[in-house]
This record gives C-alpha cells, structure tokens and sequence, in this order.
C-alpha cells in the first residue's frame, strides 16, 4: 500500500490523509485515496472541520436540518452545535436542528420514515458529505429532499472535485488544488487501467480494502 500523507491548513486540527496509487469507488477510478475517516470519528478533528464549515452558513442561511451522508453525523452535531451558537449575527441562534442519517432503498434512493418526514418537509436542509467526486451520492440527498418537499440549505463536505451540484454550491474543506494532480476518471475509460497498472484497493466512506 502507498505511504500515507498529510495536507495541513492554517488549523493544525484539520488536515487531509491522502494516498497515492490507483484505487477504484463504485463510480470511478482515482489516482488518490482521500482518507475523512478520521476527522468523521475524532471528535477534535470534526470539530475543527465544523469551525471551517461553519462561516459559509451561519451569516446568511437558515438551516433547520442536516442530513449526514457517508458517515458523517458526528461533524453534523458539532456543526449544529456551531449554528445554533448564541451570536447576533447567526441566522440559527437558539434553533433547533434536526441531524438525520438517510436509509438507502433499491437503486441507491433515499427514503425517509413518517415519523422522520416532518423534519424535512417544509424545512431548510443541510447536505452534508465526507466527499464529493462523481456527485451521485449528493444528488440522491438533494432528490430526496425535493421528493419529500424540503428545499436544499447547500451541500458541505470535506473534499470535493465539484464547484456545484444540481445548481447548489458544494463549500469544503478541501479540493483538487490542494493535491495538485488528482485525477478521476469512469471506470471504463481509466488511463491507469490501460496503462496496465493494477487497482490498489476498493475505497468508500468507510475506509479502503486491499488488493
């Protein structure tokens, strides 16, 4: 496996654990693997990614829920907890905010129960995702939302290869400018495939599993 390496922004608590290699997703190939598993289940880390997220939201936007794709519920907390912040400036002071995870049914859709529908219909949702690549996975969430009649606050994510999705603007962390030379490509069109050079190993939300 490729030796893993960091990429630091101005907070020391967030960075970026990214490998180099040729790995595969269910929708493409990359020539990186970009690790948000940490900052998902480190509670210092996933605040700091909530503090950088949070100044895209809180001066203009309102936000009643926040639905967490890929795993992402504990930075979603500590970002509600940022927006509901006592400021005079936060759109979101003293609101309540739901945090919702989706259940996924055939073809990838998302549903939600009854009892979970009143907290997105009629309200203001968050997207929020550990990455963003091909956008499949965001565009479901923002479908669902719509089916359900909620409207779509904006997407957030750690990393991201995409400016926007359906028309929202994805704000995060990081993207490809911080690495340089990543690529993605379909997987039938893949240059690294063709090049004859071996899958390293299956990435998603979770983690990567060697070849």
């Amino acid at each position: 496996m490729s030796k893993e390496f960091k990429i630091r922004t101005k907070n020391q608590d967030v960075l970026l654990r990214v490998k180099k290699g040729h790995f595969a997703t269910m929708h493409s190939h990359t020539n990186y693997f970009i690790d948000v598993n940490i900052q998902k289940i480190r509670l210092s880390e996933a605040k700091a990614v909530a503090k950088h997220l949070v100044a895209k939201y809180n001066l203009s936007t309102i936000i009643d829920t926040i639905l967490c794709i890929d795993g992402m519920e504990v930075i979603g907390t500590c970002l509600a907890d940022e927006l509901t912040q006592d400021d005079y400036v936060n759109m979101n002071a003293h609101r309540t905010i739901y945090i919702l995870t989706p259940e996924y049914i055939t073809g990838g859709q998302i549903m939600f129960r009854d009892n979970l529908v009143p907290m997105v219909a009629n309200k203001h949702v968050l997207v929020l995702a550990a990455s963003v690549t091909t956008g499949k996975s965001v565009l479901s969430a923002i479908d669902a939302i719509d089916y359900y009649g909620g409207k779509v606050a904006g997407v957030a994510a750690i990393f991201a290869t995409a400016h926007e999705c359906d028309g929202h603007v994805i704000n995060s962390v990081f993207d490809p400018n911080d690495l340089g030379d990543y690529e993605s490509y379909k997987p039938n069109k893949c240059p690294i495939c063709q090049s004859g050079e071996k899958i390293e190993a299956i990435v998603n939300s979770f983690g990567y599993s060697s070849l």
